[in-house]
């Protein structure tokens, strides 16, 4: 996809060098390349931003119970920083 937007881009700065005013050329950039290409990324890349989010939850979830002291391991064996249901320690 790089190839491609940047394939676009030499299109556009092309159009934009033959308009008869600067403020054309400008115009011509921003909104045939600069704002479709944004856009563009900006979707493709949505997946990633999610997939990463949630890569990113367990993560903190599991920094959060080590800060409030929560046994994590996943055979439930437990052990002396673990918290009981009724949190009085014994």
């Amino acid at each position: 996809m790089w190839i491609v937007a940047i394939a676009w881009m030499y299109v556009v700065v092309l159009m934009a060098a033959t308009e008869p005013t600067v403020v054309g050329g400008i115009m011509t950039f921003l909104f045939y390349c600069a704002l479709p290409l944004s856009l563009l990324f900006y979707i493709s890349g949505a997946r990633r931003r999610r997939v990463r989010q949630r890569g990113a939850a367990p993560q903190r979830n599991l920094e959060r119970d080590v800060e409030r002291n929560v046994d994590t391991r996943k055979d439930g064996t437990g052990g002396p920083d673990t918290i009981d249901a009724d949190g009085d320690g014994d």
